[in-house]
């Protein structure tokens, strides 16, 4: 028998022996920290690559497969896809839509750095070329514009940064920017939808019953069936103006992103003619439809390109005569306007820049500012940056003060008659200079056409005509109101229309007007749209600083040293 010690002995090694595999094994607390651990980690991987779902491989991009993803960029981007392609004569313009619920700020310095890929026509291969530029957009969309393709190669199929491709358009139609609604908005109990390519006429209604608006909701017609219907109410130049559908009309505020066109009846040449669906890049916006009770006295809106140099002075001087908003929409600067408009809004000139891709539609735009301003704005002035307001020396007041320009169109804000007040304009030429002026336009050209050319016009926005046609710088108005002419003597408009050639040329890359030829083409050229005996080529003619010189008129010259200091930098 086995003494107590060697039982003792025995129970302690049999105990350890059947614990011994358990040994090995870590702890239960343990196990359970490392599977919070991989499952913490997890969750963080899901939730950062479900933003960037849309990155997707190219099966007709060959070169794809070399692209690497660059981990310390991928978490710049913002979530988006691509969703039109518009073709301009110049550039391809991509729509994206931008997801609303990322939490990822948008950084355009970022997104410029985008390249647009191009497919070859002859290879496999595939050519990125940097994007012109990025821009905001209404509706939660973005504007990235491409440049156009080298030979042999198609119109951009997708996005990339970095080698990692990150959106494809190749399932987008290329739209021609000749035949396209592009903007769409409400007004009211109405929808107005723009159209480029029909409807054409200068200053001309067309037949609204031959026109049908159309809309999509939501994720109805995904298959690019438009849902809705409804009649057109007027039609004219670029404007369709349509009835809301029931639908629509008793829920305005789930209207906004819904796509719009229009429809319309072609003539009749052999047998029965099938009415034409416009394509469409267009999403209703709202307009503000609440009234303001205290609105500004005098607005005014503009359509600019590439005008950073000369905007500070035209918004300051007008500023010190009274306007109180500005409206800039700018038709696709590269320069450093967007950076100027912000750095003057902060200075107190409250002005918004409105981002519009179109070209060629000035009417249009015009008449997309005047919906904009009617809530905010009693008159609203249409000029140009390079046109001045100008009040000549009286022998019994002297020069006007400060909000001269704001005083008189208030004395008309309650007329029953007028609705619009037209102002002469006298046309500037170089004025002997040879380079832009430092101290300013308004200093600077001082030598003058003898008799005015045309009339700029600040206009009730509330008396417009339901088609809000127009024709560049004057509207039509609602029965029961019109227009009176400014005297001379009250005031006038100096134009510095033919500025030094340097300033002058930058002209020939294109107009903003719908009907107004461009400086190249061979049409209208006795037209006093164009600079007389100039050619169609931006060739400096001969002695060019002495053109258009038959007055020297250096009244606002005067004033402005006089009482205002340097405009061309800021206010006095």
């Amino acid at each position: 028998m086995d003494s107590p010690e060697q039982r003792r002995k025995r129970k302690r090694f049999l105990k350890t022996t059947k614990l011994s595999p358990l040994r090995h094994l870590p702890p239960v607390r343990s196990i359970l920290y490392c599977l919070g651990f991989f499952f913490s980690v997890y969750l963080i991987f899901r939730r950062h690559t479900v933003v960037f779902h849309h990155v997707v491989a190219l099966p007709g991009l060959s070169s794809l497969s070399n692209y690497q993803i660059d981990p310390d960029h991928i978490f710049e981007l913002p979530h988006f896809k691509i969703e039109d392609r518009v073709s301009f004569p110049d550039h391809t313009l991509l729509l994206l839509s931008k997801s609303t619920d990322t939490e990822i700020a948008l950084d355009i310095r970022v997104l410029s750095r985008l390249e647009c890929v191009y497919k070859s026509n002859k290879s496999d291969s595939d050519l990125g070329m940097n994007v012109l530029s990025v821009d905001e957009y209404s509706g939660n969309r973005l504007l990235v514009r491409c440049p156009l393709p080298p030979a042999n190669f198609s119109s951009p199929v997708a996005l990339k940064k970095r080698g990692l491709i990150i959106d494809t358009a190749e399932d987008k139609t290329l739209n021609s920017w000749e035949n396209l609604a592009y903007e769409a908005v409400l007004d009211g109990n109405t929808a107005i939808v723009f159209v480029k390519g029909k409807s054409h006429r200068q200053d001309k209604e067309s037949d609204p019953t031959q026109f049908t608006c159309h809309f999509r909701l939501g994720d109805w017609g995904s298959d690019g069936k438009y849902m809705l219907t409804s009649r057109a109410i007027t039609v004219a130049q670029e404007v369709v103006r349509c009835v809301l559908p029931r639908s629509i009309l008793m829920h305005p505020d789930k209207a906004i992103g819904v796509r719009a066109t229009v429809s319309f009846q072609p003539p009749r040449v052999h047998g029965r003619a099938h009415r034409v669906l416009v394509p469409s890049v267009a999403k209703i916006s709202g307009s503000k439809s609440s009234l303001k009770i205290n609105k500004h006295e005098l607005c005014v809106c503009t359509m600019l390109w590439n005008q950073a140099h000369s905007i500070r002075e035209w918004i300051t001087y007008h500023s010190w005569l009274g306007v109180e908003k500005w409206f800039i929409y700018d038709n696709n600067s590269d320069d450093e306007i967007k950076t100027v408009i912000k750095n003057l809004d902060l200075e107190g000139y409250n002005v918004s820049r409105h981002v519009w891709p179109w070209i060629k539609t000035q009417e249009a735009g015009f008449s997309h500012c005047a919906m904009r301003a009617r809530t905010e704005c009693n008159w609203v002035s249409f000029m140009d940056v390079d046109e001045f307001y100008y009040f000549p020396y009286n022998p019994v007041s002297g020069f006007p003060g400060q909000g001269s320009l704001r005083t008189l169109v208030s004395n008309f804000t309650t007329s029953s008659t007028i609705g619009e007040i037209r102002t002469s304009c006298h046309s500037f030429g170089p004025s002997g200079l040879t380079s832009r002026p430092k101290q300013g336009v308004t200093v600077g050209y001082t030598c003058r056409l003898q008799s005015p050319e045309r009339h700029k016009s600040i206009i009730r926005p509330g008396v417009l005509d339901t088609t809000l046609m127009n024709v560049v710088h004057h509207f039509h108005l609602r029965k029961g109101f019109t227009y009176m002419d400014l005297p001379q003597n009250i005031a006038v408009i100096n134009h510095y229309k033919y500025q030094v050639w340097e300033v002058f040329r930058a002209k020939f890359y294109r107009r903003v007007a719908t009907y107004v030829a461009d400086w190249t083409d061979n049409q209208n050229e006795g037209s006093r749209d164009r600079a007389p005996g100039l050619g169609t080529e931006a060739i400096e003619p001969p002695e060019w600083r002495l053109q258009f010189c038959e007055v020297w008129d250096t009244g606002l010259r005067d004033f402005v040293l006089a009482n205002l200091g340097d405009v061309s930098t800021a206010m006095g």
